[in-house]
């Protein structure tokens, strides 16, 4: 019998594509500022990327938001409860068909390591591009000021430059953790999707799951 858990909200899944089609559309337009590319021309990349980013921050906002009211906040506290499981699951636990020590439920969503992960990615990658990228933004306002007199403007960019890098890198990880560790390989992606997951093959408590979301 397939038995199935409605993990992500409508907004959730609405939430997710959006961000995706922002970043990458930022990561293209941004590539081009830098002179990665030149399928565009600089200056309609950089209207492009200022519209984009003005866009996510303005999602993310809202986003944090919803976050808060609806205390979906706890799905990314890190745990330690289960990391190793997890890690040695994915180091070679896959590849010999051991069962996945983690099961989804709506209260915890995330295991823990995709919980270390999203957390360095929203209290270390995300600061680094909209601090630095504001900066760059708002440079003719505060190039003149006390913050002008010791931040150079060349440290600025080359921070949003690895920041850059370092999302492209989150990126990459996500989509091909996404495309290889499920059952079937589609089966993140259809979650996204539809809202629902197929939780086969899974041996951990559901139980458990919402004791740590809940902590």
């Amino acid at each position: 019998m397939t038995d199935k858990v409605r993990l992500f909200t409508l907004y959730e899944r609405f939430w997710h594509w959006s961000q995706a089609v922002l970043i990458f559309g930022l990561l293209y337009t941004g590539l081009a500022l830098h002179g990665t590319h030149r399928l565009i021309g600089y200056g309609t990349a950089l209207e492009m990327h200022i519209l984009l980013a003005w866009s996510l921050i303005g999602l993310w906002a809202f986003t944090i938001f919803w976050h808060l009211v609806t205390g979906e906040w706890r799905q990314y506290v890190p745990t330690h409860r289960g990391l190793l499981a997890i890690v040695g699951y994915y180091a070679y636990g896959i590849f010999s068909g051991e069962p996945k020590p983690f099961v989804s439920t709506a209260a915890a969503k995330h295991n823990p390591l995709q919980r270390l992960a999203y957390l360095g990615f929203k209290a270390a990658i995300a600061p680094a591009l909209w601090i630095s990228g504001l900066l760059l933004l708002f440079f003719a306002t505060w190039k003149t000021t006390v913050l002008g007199d010791w931040l150079p403007l060349a440290w600025v960019a080359w921070t949003h430059v690895a920041a850059t890098f370092a999302l492209m890198v989150f990126a990459i990880g996500h989509i091909c953790m996404a495309a290889t560790t499920g059952d079937p390989w589609y089966a993140y992606l259809k979650a996204m999707v539809t809202g629902y997951k197929d939780t086969r093959g899974s041996t951990s408590d559901p139980g458990q799951g919402a004791g740590e979301a809940g902590s």
